[in-house]
């Protein structure tokens, strides 16, 4: 089934009930952003939605309204964090989802990487 409620043995949704701590830096009811327990940059913050979807394209399919919720809140991340100017503009970050084993992904749970804080390169890898 690709939209579940919550999955047990699923790190990101025991994060998202609290069962496990985490460094939270912002929430709502249906996403949570915390800071990666392994940055690859100054900002690195995981954003997901609190309730289970394996894959940004279940997630797509099953729930559009809150995959709007979950890039809304990589924005908000952004500008909280200082990554978004006043204007829009500078100083810049980047949105990486990994999707699937061969796009990367390792935990099952979709989630956005909101990175910062550094220049970042192109091609990413």
């Amino acid at each position: 089934m690709a939209r579940v409620g919550r999955v047990s043995e699923c790190l990101f949704c025991r994060l998202g009930s609290g069962e496990i701590p985490a460094d939270v830096v912002w929430e709502t009811d249906r996403v949570l952003a915390f800071r990666d327990i392994d940055p690859q940059a100054p900002v690195h913050v995981l954003v997901i939605p609190r309730e289970h979807h394996a894959t940004l394209g279940a997630l797509a399919t099953s729930d559009p309204g809150l995959l709007g919720d979950v890039m809304a809140g990589a924005h908000a991340v952004a500008r909280q964090e200082g990554l978004v100017g006043a204007d829009g503009a500078e100083p810049g970050w980047r949105l990486v989802v990994n999707t699937g084993p061969a796009g990367g992904q390792v935990v099952h749970h979709v989630h956005l990487h909101v990175l910062g804080g550094r220049w970042m390169s192109w091609p990413p890898g």
